[in-house]
């Protein structure tokens, strides 16, 4: 464990000594700079944005947009194309009943992949009920990443929309976003991205993707819960109806008409998460400060560890790409992941537990895939090292112990 590890992991108060953290995917720990910020925005910097005259509202405001001008730089886009939302999964419901309401028809195809989270399932689904349109599954590679050359032949000009996830949340592989730009632009398809799991780990640049909409949450990348944002082309928002309506959103009401603001504020309908912006920015700040390609290459090494030593046990299943950037799922025989995740959070002989990840991780179709009900998720942050794999495994050892 290096020295500069022991300082990167002082800063996050939420890991205790003995307890190893491992559920990243789901959520991650929160550093000190980020608490503070929030703390001081709930507290002593507190005031509405966008109504008040006196000083404070103003500061705020100002305070506001910056968290969506630093958002914006975070992706490698432009303010105005930074919508802010509760998540990731209420971006792409806004994409589904806004952009597809409007452009969308019976005939019309989308394509999604056999690995996308429940979230990047379920909106088109409602969507189908609403207007008719197909949904088509791309299938996976042998090693568990999209089969992009399937998607190739599978496309054609009825699809008008591809909807990837960027990062894996089980099996951690990395999808080739600019070829699927490429294959979803050739036929007049967009492209959606769930950067979930990316956003923490991947510097991003919008124009180098070139896809159309990419959505992220902020509590995956070292922020607070309750926000994320929807980044798209401008002039795709320009062409979205709003899709909820109240204060904020609007130009000018009358009885008779209303009239409504330009994107991106179209789209945030009421009082916004003020707290939670502020939030948001200290945690891109943050990472941005530590550096993206020091967390991918820091959580590749440690992915890449840990499923080496997996891999050598034949009571293990290992799932996903070799090349797989801070997710590891698995399974061992004759072990619920459900028995695993209780005994390694028990207090082991030496005093440590273990937090990993055992279900379906919203991806039943996945599961259904893999043949598994559900399988067991150690996922990676910026603060793990080393001496967390080594709990993991020994908390394994002693549930095989315990199993016999």
């Amino acid at each position: 464990m290096t020295t500069a590890t022991l300082t990167l992991k002082d800063e996050f108060p939420g890991l205790s000594d003995g307890w190893h953290y491992l559920d990243t995917a789901a959520t991650a720990q929160k550093p000190q700079a980020v608490i503070d910020a929030t703390v001081n925005a709930l507290g002593r910097d507190y005031a509405t944005v966008h109504r008040g005259v006196y000083a404070r509202s103003a500061e705020m405001t100002l305070a506001f947009e910056s968290a969506r001008r630093r958002s914006a730089a975070f992706v490698g886009g432009a303010e105005e194309e930074i919508v802010f939302t509760r998540g990731a999964t209420e971006a792409i419901n806004l994409v589904a009943q806004t952009w597809g309401v409007a452009n969308l028809k019976a005939g019309d195809r989308i394509l999604v992949s056999m690995l996308e989270h429940h979230s990047n399932i379920v909106p088109w689904q409602l969507l189908r009920e609403r207007t008719g349109v197909e949904i088509d599954v791309c299938p996976l590679t042998a090693e568990g990443a999209i089969d992009l050359d399937a998607a190739e032949a599978m496309l054609t000009p009825a699809h008008k929309l591809v909807a990837f996830a960027h990062v894996s949340n089980v099996l951690g592989g990395v999808l080739d976003v600019r070829r699927a730009a490429d294959l979803a632009h050739g036929v007049g398809a967009l492209l959606l991205i769930d950067g979930c799991q990316a956003a923490p780990r991947i510097a991003l640049d919008m124009a180098a993707l070139d896809c159309d909409f990419y959505v992220f949450s902020a509590h995956k990348l070292y922020g607070p819960t309750g926000i994320g944002a929807l980044w798209a082309r401008k002039a795709l928002l320009d062409a979205m109806p709003p899709w909820q309506g109240g204060g904020a959103m609007i130009d000018r009401v009358t009885f008779e008409k209303t009239t409504f603001a330009p994107a991106p504020q179209r789209f945030e309908a009421g009082t916004p998460m003020i707290v939670e912006a502020l939030g948001m920015a200290a945690a891109m700040d943050w990472l941005a400060g530590v550096g993206l390609d020091r967390a991918e290459r820091h959580e590749r090494e440690l992915a890449a560890k840990l499923r080496d030593v997996l891999r050598k046990r034949n009571d293990v299943t290992v799932f996903g790409p070799e090349d797989s950037v801070g997710i590891v799922s698995f399974a061992i025989d004759g072990v619920h992941p459900h028995d695993l995740g209780t005994i390694l959070d028990e207090e082991g002989p030496d005093g440590q537990r273990v937090a990993i990840r055992a279900g379906h991780h919203c991806a039943q179709p996945l599961m259904d895939h893999l043949g598994v009900p559900a399988t067991a998720r150690a996922s990676f942050g910026l603060y793990s090292d080393e001496s967390d794999i080594e709990a993991l495994l020994k908390g394994i050892e002693r549930t095989r112990r315990i199993f016999g």
